[in-house]
């Protein structure tokens, strides 16, 4: 993931999760250990776009909703694959035997998260810096399509455990091809709305 996707991660997840809407670029610099430069290029398409204004060395959300959607749009989820594997059990059988290291993502950090499933899958998603020991639990079915992606986690991903932060499992979900991320997508922006009260 590129570095201005994880000052974004973070504006949107204190955004969301935590209502905070007023950041100041030092602060976020110091953070991740990142030059105030990177911050001020962080910023520079969503200010461009109307989803931030920037005043002086603090800047403030002004439009959540767009921000995420320009994050959605240059998150490249495929960039991060790192190991794809076909496992001949049911989805929340790979759960199961998924490691505690891993993090998972999509739909599988969706059903983790509230208890629940908008739509079956038939996939699982996750996050590891070991896929190798993440794939030594399952026999490979050489014949089947792969159903295990195991992604690279950046170095900050930790941070957010046990599952990504919401806005990042939106972004996630939207670099999805399978046809039900969108069922995925629509209910965790309901969320994303029901939490700003509209």
């Amino acid at each position: 993931m590129k570095k201005i996707e994880i000052i974004w991660r973070e504006i949107l997840t204190e955004t969301i999760e935590r209502r905070i809407l007023k950041f100041q670029q030092q602060e976020l610099a110091k953070k991740f250990d990142l030059s105030t430069s990177t911050i001020h290029h962080a910023l520079t398409k969503p200010r461009a776009v109307g989803a931030v204004a920037v005043h002086g060395r603090g800047f403030e959300v002004t439009d959540m909703e767009k921000l995420l959607m320009l994050w959605a749009t240059e998150r490249s989820v495929q960039k991060d694959v790192i190991y794809r594997i076909s496992v001949d059990l049911p989805v929340l059988e790979i759960e199961g035997l998924l490691p505690g290291s891993v993090i998972p993502t999509a739909y599988t950090a969706y059903r983790f998260r509230y208890h629940d499933r908008p739509a079956d899958y038939d996939i699982v998603y996750c996050y590891s810096d070991k896929p190798e020991d993440v794939a030594r639990r399952f026999d490979s079915d050489s014949r089947g399509q792969p159903n295990l992606i195991i992604l690279s986690p950046d170095r900050h991903l930790r941070e957010y455990t046990p599952c990504p932060p919401l806005p990042q499992l939106f972004v996630d979900l939207w670099n999805l091809p399978q046809w039900y991320a969108r069922d995925y997508q629509q209910a965790i922006l309901a969320k994303i709305h029901a939490s700003f009260g509209g």
